[in-house]
């Protein structure tokens, strides 16, 4: 697949761009050779080949994609942060209806 200068101008006018002829045809150039390289990727036989969860999984065999334990550190402060509120309920922000 390859776009044309019409293509690039229309895309542009779509996402509200203003571009110059250059820049158009430097556009046309880079979008091109995106789709090329999808076609080239596209076209290598993937089959049996598992999906990996991060990219070093291939080498390192228990790779931790956590830096430390997901656990509470904090203290609770929502009742300080919403004594200033005007309206609250539960612990949420009471606001007024603005869509009927």
């Amino acid at each position: 697949m390859s776009l044309k200068d019409t293509d690039v101008t229309r895309i542009a006018h779509l996402a509200h761009l203003e571009l110059s002829p250059e820049q158009t045809g430097k556009t046309l150039d880079q979008l091109n050779g995106i789709f090329a390289l999808v076609e080239k990727m596209q076209a290598i036989d993937t089959t049996g080949i598992e999906p990996l969860s991060h990219p070093f999984a291939l080498v390192v065999d228990q790779l931790a994609l956590r830096l430390r334990d997901d656990k509470v550190t904090e203290t609770n402060h929502r009742e300080a942060y919403q004594e200033c509120a005007p309206a609250t309920q539960d612990g949420l922000y009471l606001v007024p209806k603005v869509i009927e």
